[in-house]
């Protein structure tokens, strides 16, 4: 049965929820909390890519999720040139900052284990290896993800 009215927002909103309970099995039972942790990572990985790369990544997203990935985008300052692990972080770390406190890095491979589950495998390993090397540290292994 539909709650919406509109298969495409009751499709969205499942797959947001089954988003948001796989983050809250690594970081607690707030709802809140996950939603901040999905678009603080979102937003620094979405800044470290290509334009076009961002949204192809952006288009393999539930609906509501693509709200939060693409606030306050500016695709023509992007990608952020910054390569290291701990500038990433610190971005990670300022979108964290309203809520409860988070490992920035924590929050990074929890989200990454949501992308590299739920995303096109071939976009995902593309998003993966778009990033340098010290952030690809933080993505899942691909054995046992799926």
């Amino acid at each position: 049965m539909s709650t919406t009215g509109l298969d495409v927002f009751d499709k969205t909103l499942q797959t947001t929820n089954i988003w948001l309970n796989e983050i809250m099995a690594d970081h607690g039972p707030d709802r809140h909390v996950a939603w901040h942790i999905l678009g603080a990572v979102l937003k620094a990985l979405r800044d470290k890519l290509s334009p076009d790369l961002a949204a192809h990544l952006g288009a393999e997203l539930p609906l509501i999720v693509r709200g939060i990935y693409y606030d306050q985008y500016r695709p023509s300052q992007m990608p952020d040139k910054t390569r290291s692990r701990d500038e990433f972080l610190e971005r990670v770390a300022e979108g964290l900052k309203s809520i409860r406190p988070v490992d920035p890095a924590e929050a990074a491979k929890s989200v990454f284990r949501v992308l590299a589950r739920h995303v096109d495998l071939g976009q995902s390993a593309k998003v993966r290896d778009a990033l340098p090397k010290e952030i690809q540290a933080l993505w899942p292994d691909s054995v046992g993800i799926r």
